[in-house]
């Protein structure tokens, strides 16, 4: 089996792999559910490499997750469901249907008219589907929502946005970011309420409910949350690792320091990183 461009080739080793007699022992016992995590790694770590804006990395994550849309086709064909240029087929009629500007004769359109298009067909794609689920008598849940459509194992907080945009979507919003800001007071004032008289379930619950206000914040301010964690993530793991860097200097770590000298380090990197910004050139 050779290495080839053609998605023929991957198709091959994916269902040599997968082979019930000669396959290997690891991917023939895999099923849909045990895959998933794999399949959400790999799209955070296409993530993190255009985060880092690493093209080498880029393009073996871009596999990485391919191989994991290969993996669930296989499974399906093995168990009659469908089959990889089922997939194709349905994601290139998808794009077709969904950008009639494109491909059918509505024309000269706005960013605005071509996202409210895409919304049209959303809806009557979701339409078409329940009957289809109905036909053919999956259709297990009978009400119909607003918010729809908006997947449980999605990470809770692009969820809680999803959830929030659908909500807005038929008015159920704020209309002033500061708004928002007096719920978040309201919502530190339940915490320490919680963290007084109620129990361990009541925190986490009253916390949760900040965490929701503070992703409805930056929805409102057309920040992507998701995105503004990763980036403070970065920032807290580059200024950890200033602080280990600097104790490794006189030969020592962090569980031996004090919770002063960690402060005092930690204030070091933020003053470095504000001295490095200023030191930039600047932009015309």
């Amino acid at each position: 089996m050779q290495p080839s461009r053609d998605i023929a080739r991957l198709l091959e080793i994916m269902s040599a792999l997968r082979h019930p007699v000669n396959g290997c022992p690891w991917d023939i016992k895999q099923n849909f559910a045990s895959i998933v995590p794999y399949t959400l790694e790999e799209a955070y770590e296409v993530a993190d490499a255009v985060e880092r804006g690493d093209f080498v990395d880029l393009k073996d994550e871009l596999g990485d997750l391919l191989l994991q849309v290969v993996f669930h086709a296989q499974m399906a064909q093995e168990a009659g469901h469908f089959e990889f240029g089922d997939v194709v087929a349905a994601i290139t009629a998808k794009m077709i249907r969904r950008h009639p500007h494109i491909f059918g004769s509505k024309r000269d359109l706005t960013p605005e008219q071509v996202k409210a298009l895409w919304g049209e067909v959303k809806a009557q794609e979701k339409r078409l589907r329940r009957i289809e689920r109905a036909s053919a008598g999956q259709l297990t849940e009978t009400r119909h929502s607003a918010l729809d459509g908006v997947p449980v194992p999605m990470s809770a907080l692009t969820r809680a946005l999803k959830l929030q945009e659908k909500a807005g979507s038929v008015g159920f919003d704020w209309n002033d970011p500061r708004e928002v800001l007096a719920k978040m007071r309201e919502e530190l004032d339940e915490i320490e309420d919680a963290l007084n008289t109620g129990t361990q379930q009541d925190i986490a619950g009253e916390i949760g409910d900040m965490m929701f206000a503070v992703t409805n914040l930056a929805r409102h301010l057309k920040i992507d949350p998701e995105a503004a964690l990763r980036l403070t993530n970065a920032k807290f793991t580059r200024r950890f690792h200033f602080i280990e860097d600097e104790l490794a200097k006189v030969g020592r770590k962090p569980e031996g320091a004090t919770l002063e000298e960690l402060e005092a380090l930690w204030t070091a990197a933020k003053t470095q990183e504000k001295q490095s910004r200023e030191n930039e050139p600047k932009r015309e």
